[in-house]
Parts: C-alpha cells; structure tokens; sequence
C-alpha cells in the first residue's frame, strides 16, 4: 500500500490521535489481514518504509533441525531445514529467522476489502483507548450535556462531547424526570469499555461527590483550596451535611460556602431539587465533630465507646429530653446523616431536664425502620 504515512497522518489528525500510535494500528490491521488470507499459523511483521511511504508484510521462516518433526507437520511452510538455510548463509544456526516478503495487493479483493475491515476496527479501537483514559481521568468531575434519549426502564442518555453517557435511573434524584433537549449536569462516576458497545460513561447526581463539585463551582473558595470539603453525606433531594475546614485563618468556611443571604448553597439546593445542606466546621477531634453533625440539635456529651473492631465505631451521644425529636430529625434523617459523615454508629442517651439523671438509651439501630 503506497502513501500509507500520508494516510496515518490524515487519520491521526482526523480522529485527534498520535502519529505513532495509527502507525502501530495500521502494522497490527496488515499482521491480523495476512493471518486470515495466507495462514493463521504463520508468523508475519509489518514494518513501514519511509522512503516509499509504504508497508512491508513478511512472513517469519524459523530454521530448525533437518530432522525437525515440525518439518512435516501441516504447518511446514513456517519451517526451514538447517542445511537449506546454510545454502544462503554459512553462518545460520537453529532458531534463526528468515523473513519473506508479501504484498497483500497479490491476494486480491478478499485480501482488500479484510485489510479494510482490519484497519477500522484497530483505529475505533485506539479512539476508544484515547476516550477511556481522557474520561477516567475525569471521573469525580462534573459533566454536562443534552438529553438524547429516555428509554423505557427511565434511564437517560447524554450526549457529552464526543460521546454518549448514561444516567441511570438509580443515580437520579427521586421525582426527576428529564426529556429529549434537557441539559443534565452530573457527576462521572464509572468509566468502561464494552466489547459490543464500546466506551461506556455512567453518570450520578446522587453522588455525594456530586454535591462536591457543584459547591467548587459555586464558592471561589472552595475551588481555590482556601475552603477544603473534608467529607460529605446525602440523602438525595432531601437534605445533606457537609463537613469544611480553611486553610487561610482571616476566611470562615461556613460563611464562605453560604454566601451572603445563603446565595452560594441556594444556587447549589436548587440544582439538587431543594436538598437542604448543612455546613458543619471539621475538627479532629471525634466528640466535638459528633456533636457538631448533630445540629440543629444541642448536645451535652459525647463519649466514644472503644472497640476492638475498628470497623465498628460507637458514639454515646447525652442530650436533653427536648432535643431527641431535633437530633432524630424528620424519618430519622438527621441521625443518620451524622452518622454517615463521622463514621459513628450513634447512640442516644436521653437526659431528664430536672432532678437527678435519668437516663434513656435510644439505639440508633432501633430507628432503622425510619431510615428504610
């Protein structure tokens, strides 16, 4: 094939890919073409003659014994006995390679319309290759894109950029619906390649990472590092607690992220369909921060209970009796968001307002019915 650098050169600007790797695909697409025409068996490399700007194809020829069974087994012509091989070079030894050319053009239109085949599906499979690590490189990042299609099971297709990403519909908030046109901001979470259907992109807006980028988006500070999200918890379209600390001792986190008259996290609550967010001040140390995750309602202790399983991690939380309702919150999603972003299991301990102390356990694994 003549002017064949003229044509990597055209695909690899084409399809945005480097030189040196369409070279490779087109070698590979001639290797796999004369395995299929002239003998699978066989052993071939390609090379690319830059003078002539074309492909050589040879045929490996390995020289074995002259008594070599491989010399009268099917695949003979792969072979060469050694007395043979010396009578074109003295020096030759066993194990020794001679190549023979081919020219695939010799072979005629089955070996054309193969070679063609070949090369597309080696360049599809290096702007798949090009795509997946453009896009795992992103997973974690928000994505935009336009509603393409809605399929009967309500997962939703967008198309961003180059390709096509799915939101299924697990990953949507609960009472979204999207139609063909809508512009969808999501999260990348997964990225593969499927042999049948090629790179495959699953989106998220239920991701509490999710939450994370829109609030980089949002607060300067946040996207400058001043304000660090040490962790964050959601129950999707409902409510969610953010954990932040600064790294500049003149800007207050809280304040940063709210915005004046809370434009920042608005802007945020409104793309999640009205979730509620608190911004809760990380501290290391474990009690304070419990207590913190547990506003609106107001403690009076934490004591971390100790454990072998470090898996399993207990917090006795005592607070007064009028508190309980607040600390549970509504289905019991404020205890169980504190206990997502500390990593606590949390008990409650209910503290009489007068007299002497009573104390009522309330375990969090009794309420889980609410949580469901």
């Amino acid at each position: 094939m003549e002017n064949i650098l003229d044509i990597i050169d055209s695909i690899a600007h084409e399809k945005g890919l480097a030189p040196d790797k369409v070279q490779e695909g087109i070698k590979t697409a001639f290797i796999q073409t004369a395995k299929r025409v002239i003998n699978e068996h066989f052993d071939f490399e390609a090379e690319i003659d830059l003078k002539k700007k074309s492909v050589k194809l040879y045929q490996m020829i390995t020289v074995v014994t002259d008594d070599a069974p491989e010399l009268s087994s099917e695949h003979a012509e792969a072979y060469m006995a050694l007395s043979e091989a010396k009578e074109s070079d003295d020096e030759i030894e066993v194990g020794d390679q001679f190549q023979i050319e081919h020219d695939l053009e010799t072979y005629g239109r089955t070996a054309a319309m193969n070679l063609h085949r070949e090369i597309e599906f080696h360049i599809q499979r290096l702007v798949e290759d090009e795509l997946y690590n453009k896009y795992k490189n992103k997973i974690g990042t928000i994505a935009s894109g336009r509603v393409t299609r809605v399929d009967h099971e309500q997962n939703t297709y967008i198309e961003v950029d180059e390709v096509r990403a799915v939101l299924p519909m697990k990953s949507r908030i609960k009472g979204e619906k999207f139609k063909v046109g809508d512009m969808v901001q999501a999260v990348v979470r997964r990225v593969h390649i499927d042999k049948q259907n090629g790179i495959q992109i699953e989106l998220s807006r239920t991701s509490p990472k999710f939450l994370d980028e829109l609030l980089a988006l949002e607060v300067p500070e946040i996207k400058d590092g001043a304000v660090v999200i040490e962790r964050s918890a959601r129950i999707p379209g409902e409510r969610a607690k953010i954990a932040l600390y600064t790294t500049h001792p003149k800007i207050d986190p809280i304040g940063a992220t709210v915005g004046v008259k809370g434009v920042r996290i608005n802007a945020v609550s409104e793309e999640l369909c009205g979730e509620s967010i608190d911004c809760i001040e990380y501290t290391t140390v474990p009690e304070l921060f419990i207590a913190r995750a547990m506003s609106p309602a107001i403690i009076s202790t934490v004591r971390i209970e100790s454990s072998e399983n470090e898996e399993t991690r207990k917090a006795i939380v005592t607070l007064p009796s009028d508190q309980k309702s607040k600390a549970i919150g509504k289905s019991g999603i404020n205890i169980r968001l504190a206990s997502m972003i500390t990593g606590y299991e949390i008990e409650l301990v209910e503290q009489s307002g007068s007299g002497p102390k009573e104390e009522k356990k309330e375990d969090i694994s009794s309420l889980q019915a609410l949580f469901n």
